[in-house]
């Protein structure tokens, strides 16, 4: 657009200095200005030189336009947010929370479209591959910093496939043991484990998952011995756990609460940098002696690559709008869900670090998806 304006102004200038030239200042290629900073220019580029300067300090203004129109016109249809995980699971849960509040404040309808499936893969490579208009948006998860490191050849590139525009919630998990263990803390735990390597394990949903990662996180930071136990989700993980058959378990905190609060499961640490609101005198894992820990599961909106700034910038406004309604904060406080309200760049940055971090951490360990 911008090489196209300048092109047309460079044209109707060059024709206008033809024009309006003296007759000896055509004819002639000799005649040139004082130099001034090493440069010598033609008489007759004078006027050609002052159109081009002109169209250059216009361009900005031209670019400011050009972005006001892309977003000018948007939505005027709705818009289909892919998630990758199934109806009535968390994330689908947090998502459907916004929705009316975008679909109000963006004035077109919001369609949730849930494609479960290897990991979150299939969701994010339908909208790897979708135009870049604004109108196909991904629900992304912590799978955008790990999924490279735990599938071979993804047809996607996270980092370079998406436009970040914002973070909707994050959630902390909570690290959890049967109380017949006897352990009450996390410098007992580390200590027993290192007194008895291999004795202790962790449940998990399932290999290469965001608990799992969690605890194996916490197994390189801490330098303990403990067995992973892969389970088919985290219902069955913690079934386990009620019973006595495993030891410990990091899990999402809303669905562990129930079972901490009735003294059914003993939470050692919660996983973010603060405290949660649900269990304020549970330490974190930074508190409780492990240096730099924080494992959160986090969720937030992107469209495809190219698409228009103004575009994701409008979209981000409207979350924000949203997130900051009393009814939102009450319904997150409910799900056990934090208010994160980031830029675009802002959330950008936060999937670059994950996926620094979960990449040492998944080669590491020699780490695969199910």
């Amino acid at each position: 657009m911008l090489s196209k304006l300048f092109g047309v102004l460079f044209s109707k200038a060059k024709a206008s200095a033809a024009a309006s030239a003296p007759a000896s200042s055509r004819k002639s290629s000799s005649a040139l200005l004082p130099r001034a900073a090493g440069l010598s220019l033609p008489v007759r580029k004078r006027p050609l030189l002052a159109a081009c300067l002109a169209a250059a300090a216009a361009m900005p203004f031209a670019a400011g336009a050009q972005a006001a129109d892309d977003a000018a016109g948007y939505p005027d249809k709705p818009i289909r947010i892919i998630l990758g995980f199934p109806g009535g699971g968390g994330a689908d849960v947090l998502l459907r929370s916004v929705t009316p509040g975008l679909a109000q404040e963006l004035g077109q309808p919001i369609i949730v479209d849930n494609r479960p499936g290897a990991g979150g893969n299939l969701a994010m490579d339908a909208v790897a591959r979708a135009a870049p208009d604004g109108y196909t948006l991904l629900m992304g998860s912590p799978g955008l910093a790990t999924n490279p490191f735990l599938y071979k050849d993804l047809p996607f590139d996270p980092l370079k496939d998406f436009a970040p525009i914002g973070m909707v919630g994050s959630v902390q998990n909570v690290l959890i043991v049967r109380p017949s263990l006897h352990i009450d803390t996390v410098a007992d735990l580390v200590r027993y484990a290192k007194e008895h390597p291999g004795v202790l394990n962790v449940a998990s949903s399932g290999n290469g998952t965001s608990l799992h990662l969690a605890a194996e996180l916490f197994k390189r930071d801490t330098g303990v011995n403990i067995v992973h136990v892969p389970y088919r989700g985290g219902p069955p993980a913690m079934t386990d756990l009620l019973g006595d058959r495993v030891d410990m378990m990091f899990n999402v905190l809303p669905q562990a609460l129930a079972q901490i609060k009735a003294g059914k499961l003993k939470a050692l640490a919660v996983t973010a940098a603060q405290r949660s609101p649900m269990l304020p005198d549970v330490p974190t894992m930074q508190e409780a002696g492990v240096k730099g820990y924080t494992a959160t599961t986090w969720n937030g909106l992107l469209a495809p690559a190219g698409t228009p700034p103004a575009i994701v910038d409008k979209i981000n406004a409207a979350l924000h709008k949203v997130l900051a309604m009393p009814e939102t904060k009450k319904r997150f406080e409910d799900m056990g869900q934090d208010v994160v309200m980031d830029t675009p760049a802002e959330f950008g940055r936060l999937i670059k670090d994950e996926t620094v971090k979960w990449k040492a951490v998944i080669e590491e360990g020699g780490i695969k998806a199910q």
